[in-house]
């Protein structure tokens, strides 16, 4: 007697149906194949199955297109990246493999790693996937992520026609299922007991582990610890002492995360992809464009794409707090009694897609008021063009002292410095910073206590401008040891120093007393 269904499962179910019926529309052989003798069909499959390329781009090229929603009509075909390439061969060739697949958002990781190596592996000539497992955070999202293989299995008119009817016993909103070739498919959920994943004398000889982590379970180390001894006993031990392929994908959304504690065993191959290689562009290019990357990094904010798209979360640092952030609105530029814009350009050869800071602060009484700031992944030139807007921006009756670090002047900088200056008629007066600089992270924590007791204003009309927000996440993440950019509060320090500097040689001004005569001292 079939087991009732509830409610989501039946909502899950019809949705399944619908994905399955577009599986079969989109997924019909053509005349030419049709008409193939058994010989070209034979040397066809071959060729499809040698090269794994060709194979996802025949086999599923209703996954790898774009339609427009309102035609249906292809508007882009979108071939697959190098790494997914590389990481099928790497599954392919290797049949005992311990694998991290790190891969960002939105680059196929679930569906490459899931779908469509399994399927390439159970098609070889000699099948290299008898038994395979997917593990999910839940039970339901690995039950998911079985649909999509009994979807392509049971529907996908191509793969029918090459390889024959698949389907044959269970329902993957069962979790189980097998196809007429033998080949069992099982879900398992998060930390749910692994025992009797066994199919008669069978074992699993392909696990793959999607997504297991998530921000709350990250949030407790023993709880992390625990999942991690369940991923390596329970799981792993379901392989046949070790033999077979064990897969984990997902991207590094915590340091104290099940991922992170993977790629740190011994014997774990590790595929680390980032969305955008070092000059900003995107690793894959058919997938989105870089001024597309750039759009999605403003839109959600510096933290959550370090965290999602380049494998490297930051938390709240330990220099600075959330309540030390406060927000002002300024006074006209002629009210400072000093005015200072510094910047850290960040130009090194071996940097990998470093942030440009400048930073215009001024200092009234005892108070620091950031007026307008710049940190942005951009080129020289763009950097120059922005100081040179700002220095035209100005009133008249303002002045303001423009700085960098006498180490970054160097002769590319200046001459971008030279062009732009040219181009406008005259050139930044800019000046180098030359002082002696003590270890970064020391010069920050000592003027973090101004923050702290309340001397530091961010202009509030750029609350919520890209620049002030990158800004403001550098500055909350800073802590040793840590890999998150720290261009925008180094660039403060060294506005906050000179600032400082300048009012103390006014304060304290040495002021000239008559020496008395010891004999007229009382």
């Amino acid at each position: 007697m079939a087991k009732k269904l509830t409610a989501d499962q039946k909502v899950a179910l019809e949705k399944w149906r619908e994905h399955c019926r577009d599986v079969q529309s989109m997924t019909g052989v053509s005349l030419a194949v049709a008409r193939e003798s058994p010989a070209e069909r034979d040397r066809r499959i071959k060729r499809l199955l040698s090269n794994y390329n060709e194979f996802c781009e025949y086999y599923f090229a209703h996954f790898m297109t774009l339609r427009d929603k309102s035609t249906g009509e292809v508007v882009k075909v979108i071939h697959n990246a190098p790494f997914h390439t590389k990481a099928a061969m790497k599954i392919r060739n290797t049949p005992n493999l311990k694998a991290v697949f790190k891969w960002p958002r939105g680059h196929a990781k679930s569906t490459h790693i899931g779908v469509f190596i399994p399927l390439w592996l159970i098609f070889q000539p000699k099948r290299l996937i008898d038994f395979m497992v997917t593990v999910g955070k839940s039970e339901d999202s690995a039950v998911r992520l079985l649909g999509d293989l009994q979807a392509e299995l049971e529907y996908n008119q191509k793969l029918i026609a090459d390889f024959g009817e698949q389907k044959n016993l269970g329902s993957w909103l069962e979790g189980e299922f097998k196809t007429k070739g033998g080949a069992k498919f099982l879900a398992v959920g998060r930390g749910q007991s692994p025992r009797g994943l066994r199919d008669r004398e069978a074992r699993p000889d392909f696990i793959v582990i999607d997504d297991l982590d998530d921000d709350e379970t990250c949030r407790n180390e023993k709880r992390v610890k625990d999942l991690t001894d369940w991923v390596k006993e329970a799981l792993f031990g379901a392989l046949d002492v070790g033999r077979g392929r064990f897969i984990m994908v997902g991207n590094l959304i915590s340091k104290t995360s099940v991922l992170a504690n993977i790629c740190a065993s011994k014997g774990v191959h590790v595929s680390e992809i980032k969305a955008v290689d070092a000059e900003g562009n995107p690793v894959w290019a058919d997938k989105w464009t870089r001024e597309e990357a750039e759009a999605y990094r403003e839109f959600v904010g510096y933290r959550a794409w370090e965290k999602e798209m380049m494998h490297n979360p930051i938390k709240d640092g330990t220099i600075f707090r959330h309540e030390w952030i406060r927000f002002k609105k300024i006074l006209p530029l002629h009210k400072y009694d000093m005015l200072v814009c510094y910047t850290d350009p960040s130009f090194k050869s071996t940097t990998s897609n470093d942030y440009k800071a400048s930073r215009l602060w001024g200092k009234v009484g005892t108070e620091l008021h950031l007026i307008d700031c710049y940190v942005r992944q951009d080129t020289v030139s763009g950097m120059v063009r922005w100081l040179y807007n700002l220095y035209e921006s100005l009133p008249d009756d303002v002045v303001v002292s423009f700085f960098m670090e006498a180490n970054f002047m160097q002769d590319i900088i200046l001459d971008e410095f030279d062009a732009e200056g040219r181009l406008r008629g005259y050139q930044l007066p800019l000046m180098p910073d030359t002082r002696k600089k003590p270890e970064k992270i020391q010069r920050i924590e000592a003027v973090s206590p101004l923050w702290e007791r309340g001397k530091v204003f961010y202009n509030e009309e750029l609350k919520e401008s890209p620049d002030m927000q990158v800004g403001i996440d550098q500055t909350l993440s800073l802590e040793r040891g840590s890999r998150a950019h720290d261009d925008a509060p180094d660039a403060d320090e060294g506005a906050i120093w000179i600032l400082q500097r300048c009012s103390r040689q006014e304060v304290f001004k040495p002021v000239v007393i008559e020496r008395r005569s010891p004999k007229n001292m009382w």
